[in-house]
């Protein structure tokens, strides 16, 4: 059942209620618009998406959707994946000290950021580059080679961003295999995410 409300989506989170509270309290204070996407609290300027906050089973977050763009406030931020562009978070555990007055600065400067324009376009016409590891496996594999160049060139680069950012050789290979049933389906690799799938 999808939340229509920060009020509902805090109930269903009671474990972390304190911390939702604290962090919800804290943003209405600023220029910021509350709504619900992606089943979770998203908090706008303008339309444009500035801070979310998400619990999660071991940890609160608050997201900072272009926070590769702080510069003063930077200690507290981590990426949520080595994949990650601009979104950055800054994540609590069930004791942590929520320091509303710290946060808030991170907050206002990412108020400004947004004021002033500065976001990642995403990279256009940009070309694809296939891992080695992928163009080995259709030399052998004609199908999966025809079933991977029929999807999307933005389903593409999500296998292919996905192989890459492994580290080890053999967490590529596992991955691969991973995706092998998906591609042969014409599936995305993040598909189940998006709405109507």
């Amino acid at each position: 059942m999808a939340v229509k409300s920060v009020d509902e989506y805090i109930e269903t989170h009671p474990h972390w209620r304190s911390e939702l509270e604290q962090f919800r309290e804290m943003i209405l204070t600023t220029a910021l618009d509350e709504n619900i996407k992606w089943g979770a609290p998203v908090y706008s300027l303008d339309g444009k998406n500035v801070v979310g906050m998400a619990a999660f089973k071991n940890h609160v977050a608050l997201w900072f959707y272009n926070g590769a763009f702080l510069t003063e406030n930077t200690g507290l931020l981590s990426r949520s994946s080595e994949s990650t562009k601009s979104l950055r978070q800054i994540k609590f555990q069930k004791g942590d000290a929520i320091r509303t007055e710290i946060l808030r600065e991170y907050i206002t400067e990412a108020i400004q950021n947004q004021r002033e324009g500065k976001e990642r376009k995403p990279e256009r016409n940009k070309k694809l580059e296939i891992p080695e590891e992928l163009s080995k496996v259709f030399e052998n594999n004609p199908e999966l080679k025809k079933a991977f160049n029929e999807l999307t060139l933005g389903k593409q680069r999500e296998y292919c961003e996905y192989i890459v950012t492994a580290k080890r050789d053999a967490t590529k290979q596992s991955r691969i295999e991973k995706i092998i049933p998906m591609v042969i389906k014409g599936k995305g690799l993040n598909d189940k995410y998006k709405k109507g799938n």
